[in-house]
């Protein structure tokens, strides 16, 4: 899932989990990353995390990338749907990994290397997530601008865009889960 911290920091348990990550794709084994999990699945894979050139926070759309893996995953969703966003740093895609999602600020959203799928964006997100991280994250709310939204903005219509979130999650962990077999 999402986590305040970098990838990039110097903390004793990245390169555990970036080993993990390695031996579970060495061995097959679908993989699942949301925003920091992504970011460390493309650690795991070669990739490099750097610093997004904006901060995305709130309700912001991601557009399907026009490729074959990205038809297959996404199939049945919109070529542009709206996902919620937390985070100020993104991801590269590794060597041999496909970008299945992007969005007009961060052009790497989502990506798959085979049985794993990773995620900048949070497609698992709740009512009761929102208003926490909101309550929370409070200090990363200000200013607001078109890719920071405002607390208010961000629960407009919170209950309506949640349920539409988690058909779009719906979505993608069916497809997710078809590779556990």
């Amino acid at each position: 899932m999402g986590g305040s911290m970098s990838v990039n920091d110097n903390l004793p348990w990245i390169p555990k989990v970036t080993r993990i990550i390695q031996k579970a794709v060495e061995a097959d084994l679908p993989v699942l990353g949301h925003c920091l999990g992504g970011q460390l699945i493309s650690k795991a894979l070669g990739g490099v995390i750097t610093r997004n050139s904006v901060k995305e926070i709130g309700w912001l759309p991601v557009t399907q990338v026009d490729n074959g893996i990205a038809r297959d995953w996404l199939n049945g969703l919109p070529p542009e749907f709206e996902v919620f966003h937390w985070h100020g740093e993104t991801f590269s895609i590794p060597t041999g990994a496909t970008r299945i999602l992007a969005s007009r600020d961060c052009a790497n959203q989502a990506f798959v290397f085979g049985k794993t799928l990773a995620l900048q964006c949070h497609i698992e997100m709740t009512s009761d997530m929102v208003r926490a991280w909101a309550r929370v994250g409070a200090d990363d709310l200000a200013p607001a601008c078109a890719t920071v939204q405002d607390p208010q903005t961000m629960m407009a219509d919170l209950e309506t865009r949640v349920k539409r979130l988690q058909a779009i999650a719906d979505k993608f962990y069916d497809r997710w889960i078809q590779d556990l077999s």
